[in-house]
């Protein structure tokens, strides 16, 4: 009788990505559409409930599900504001990421915390400068970034415009921004003011490895 023969089939990694809001996520898929050979599904998720508890519960409900890993972006600067404005430290949606992001590293290795501190706009300046300036806001590393994207506009028509979408404007500088944030390390919970961006930790992942 002859013997039925296992096909093996590859799994296409799937990263799920749960973003703060729109900018995050109009980035990701403009990455997703100019990048198509990347060999990783990647599947932006924008929360309507945006507590950290919340965005937590989130993300473990999709390492639940068949993602190879589960990227949490956070922006930081909302959160230092509310920690600078508290009295009881222990009551901030700041201290509450930081137990998250505690658990995360001590359980759960196919979830990454990337962490933009003020915000993604950080990032998208290391492309053009090697800096550890600390911002304290966001619309200040937004002035900073039009420097360099003098056209700089946030919302949708200005990062998804066809043929000129924010990530082709930045495409051309990337390994500057991925060399330039490696050069500040990562966060720190002991000194969560510090300026970073750790989206680097996206394009030097597993699924985009040797791509860029």
């Amino acid at each position: 009788m002859r013997k039925t023969r296992k096909i093996s089939h590859k799994i296409r990694p799937a990263y799920a990505l749960v973003v703060d809001g729109e900018t995050e996520l109009w980035y990701l898929n403009m990455l997703k559409r100019n990048e198509p050979t990347i060999r990783v599904n990647i599947k932006p998720e924008i929360p309507s409930k945006k507590s950290i508890k919340d965005l937590f519960k989130l993300v473990l409900e999709l390492l639940d599900q068949e993602y190879t890993k589960v990227f949490w972006i956070i922006d930081l600067d909302t959160l230092l504001k509310e920690a600078n404005e508290t009295r009881n430290s222990s009551e901030t949606q700041l201290y509450k990421l930081l137990g998250f992001r505690d658990r995360v590293i001590a359980s759960h290795p196919a979830v990454e915390i990337i962490i933009n501190n003020p915000c993604l706009e950080f990032w998208f300046l290391l492309h053009f400068e090697q800096t550890s300036k600390q911002y304290t806001n966001c619309l200040n590393a937004e002035k900073q970034l039009k420097k360099y994207l003098a056209d700089y506009q946030k919302n949708r028509k200005y990062f998804t415009k066809q043929n000129n979408d924010i990530y082709i404007k930045l495409r051309p500088f990337l390994m500057n921004a991925i060399a330039n944030s490696r050069l500040f390390g990562f966060f720190d919970n002991n000194n969560p003011q510090k300026a970073l961006s750790e989206m680097k930790a996206l394009f030097e992942s597993k699924g985009f490895k040797g791509h860029f």
